[in-house]
């Protein structure tokens, strides 16, 4: 079900979102409504797809030096 929504925004931002939409060929609302679902997505902190998770599998338990640390001992080497 639709609902309708007022928003208060600066003149150029809602300008530069019609010229945006245009571009794009969507409506303002499909923006608005797609962004609101992002949000919603990143809170729920989705579960890595399946693939993803086997990639990363090879790095469990891999212990990281320091950036910091490895970045002096590329110098080191380096001079």
């Amino acid at each position: 079900m639709d609902a309708k929504l007022t928003l208060k925004l600066d003149n150029k931002a809602i300008k530069d979102a019609k010229v945006y939409a245009k571009k794009n060929r969507e409506s303002l609302s499909k923006i608005v409504e797609n962004y609101f679902r992002s949000l919603s997505h990143k809170a729920k902190k989705k579960k890595a797809s399946p693939i993803v998770s086997e990639l990363a599998g090879p790095l469990k338990g891999v212990k990281v030096k320091d950036y910091k640390e490895e970045y002096a001992d590329y110098l080191v080497r380096k001079y």
